[in-house]
């Protein structure tokens, strides 16, 4: 009985034995399909990674040295001229900028209050444009309809003014708002990037309180107009500046030269087309891009 014992003891051990080393083997069968899985994922996710990375890269520097032109038309509204806008869009991308156009009805506080930030490096003004009444002070219209209830923090500091196309839409009630050099150095949002800013509507240079507010906003160079001028001799007048500062790559100044032997004063008016500031003058569209 006891040599019986012993052996049914001696089956059990060896039982238990070889429990327990199946038990390890599977445990170090898991281990090792666990590490490899492990080290599976590890290289997937480095190999996929890595190339994302660089076509981040490669998609973001070439956005950041972009040159970004816009044409704000809020003159679209009252006196289009689509063979202007086509040709100055043409000129543009022929000299490596892509353009945004902005017809009228976009032109509105909110708009300009953001204008800083889309990163332009040219911006083209064409829009309505006159001397406050009393005051050595410029407006430039939007398209949106004035209302005492609205901005009136702005109204009150003189950053939003009124603005009429006549005295007669005046009595009618028919008032837009628009912007002072207030407004551009403490409403706008954002700095320009040493932008070029043609501001093709009446006495824009009459005065140089705008020229000064876009300066200090970032702006390089403010060129327009020293009077009144017909939105014709505007329209003319920018497209041969365009050719001789973005095409030929003149000086502004001789750039401006050019223009004016080209179209003369304005023949209404007697208004030329003049910059700001005068230092400017001898530096490319090259320069003035590359912060010279």
């Amino acid at each position: 009985m006891k040599a019986e014992k012993k052996q049914v003891g001696t089956k059990a051990e060896i039982r238990a034995i070889k429990e327990r080393e199946r038990r390890l083997a599977t445990a170090l069968f898991l281990a090792l399909i666990l590490l490899i899985a492990a080290l599976s994922v590890y290289f997937s996710y480095t190999f996929l990674n890595q190339p994302q990375n660089q076509t981040s890269n490669q998609t973001t520097n070439p956005t950041s040295s972009q040159l970004k032109a816009a044409i704000v038309d809020q003159l679209s509204l009252t006196l289009p001229n689509q063979t202007f806008i086509q040709t100055a869009t043409n000129t543009l991308k022929q000299a490596g900028y892509t353009v945004d156009y902005y017809s009228g009805e976009n032109v509105t506080v909110e708009f300009y209050r953001n204008l800083p930030t889309y990163g332009y490096r040219i911006i083209i003004l064409r829009v309505h444009s006159s001397i406050t009444q009393g005051e050595k002070s410029l407006g430039l219209f939007t398209s949106e309809r004035y209302d005492s209830g609205r901005y009136v923090y702005e109204q009150l500091t003189n950053r939003l003014l009124e603005a009429v196309y006549s005295e007669e839409e005046r009595n009618n009630g028919i008032i837009y708002f628009a912007i002072s050099p207030t407004f551009v150095t403490q409403s706008m949002n954002g700095r320009f990037n040493n932008a070029t800013i043609i501001m093709m509507g009446c006495e824009g240079l009459t005065y140089t309180a705008m020229a000064e507010g876009f300066h200090q906003k970032g702006a390089k160079v403010y060129i327009s107009w020293s009077g009144s001028v017909s939105a014709s001799h505007t329209d003319t007048a920018i497209t041969h500046l365009l050719q001789h500062y973005l095409i030929e790559e003149r000086t502004l100044k001789e750039s401006v030269q050019e223009t004016f032997k080209e179209v003369g004063f304005d023949p209404a008016y007697n208004s030329l087309l003049i910059y700001y500031p005068l230092e400017v003058g001898e530096q490319t569209i090259e320069n003035i891009n590359n912060g010279s």
